[in-house]
């Protein structure tokens, strides 16, 4: 049984500019979703990672093709809640979605935005670790950028985890940072990713700053290693059906 929470954290106003990384008076410290990560979060994410809002909108399409009622959605490591919004905009009132993250910040942020739908009684909001949070019923299980921040000894449990609660012809839609290649193609998306930072606006001091603190906390995997992972977890078959640049996304099935 999944319950939802009430997270009491001080109010806050989403979707300032991300300039957390700007300074270089304070040590890099790992990054964390804390409450200072909240509030900048959807700048941060539209500007770091490329077709992030078109990576969000097919989740949710690929929810409306695959979602029915009575069954549930999975949002796990929800952040504020992109993708579980793209599911409700896709999916009927007899599908729930359960949003799970474990910062208490993203989950008072989510429950901001949730308030201002009159569809959002179908979430239910859950602060608690991924790893934890009982899967059942689930037609589809989304891991956006998720897997990453797992331990990678962790990370076939996790998947075998969600593979065993999918419903008949349920999916996990995977979408991952991954390591580029050791050579002149893996080269020039690295290249290309900071180039891309760099045209939203980031100086080199804060793509500096930032990958510093993301490199403390998220460990990406290649490509061949997540197809590997997914064909041990027990999925049946799967597709890559999204890349952009070195993020990419897998939809995997039972």
């Amino acid at each position: 049984m999944v319950h939802s929470v009430t997270v009491q954290c001080p109010a806050m106003t989403i979707n300032e500019p991300d300039n957390l990384f700007d300074s270089s008076q304070a040590p890099v410290r790992p990054f964390r979703f804390d409450a200072d990560v909240a509030r900048v979060f959807p700048d941060m994410v539209r500007r770091s990672v490329p077709g992030y809002a078109e990576l969000v909108e097919l989740s949710g399409l690929i929810a409306r093709r695959i979602a029915r009622p009575e069954t549930c959605c999975y949002d796990l490591g929800c952040s504020l809640g992109a993708v579980t919004e793209a599911i409700l905009h896709q999916t009927d009132s007899g599908v729930r979605v359960i949003a799970v993250d474990n910062s208490p910040a993203m989950i008072a942020g989510l429950g901001a935005r949730l308030a201002e739908r009159t569809d959002g009684e179908r979430v239910t909001a859950v602060c608690a670790d991924v790893e934890t949070v009982p899967i059942t019923d689930a037609a589809l299980a989304v891991l956006n950028l998720t897997l990453q921040f797992i331990a990678p000894e962790r990370r076939l449990d996790l998947l075998e985890r969600i593979h065993a609660g999918l419903v008949q012809d349920g999916v996990l839609i995977l979408a991952e940072k991954i390591q580029a290649p050791d050579d002149r193609g893996g080269h020039l998306l690295t290249a290309l990713h900071e180039d891309f930072k760099r045209a939203q606006g980031y100086s080199d001091l804060a793509i500096s700053r930032k990958r510093a603190a993301l490199e403390q906390v998220l460990v990406p995997d290649r490509i061949e290693i997540h197809e590997q992972r997914l064909t041990a977890a027990g999925f049946t078959g799967f597709t890559r059906w999204y890349q952009s640049l070195n993020f990419v996304a897998w939809i995997a099935w039972n």
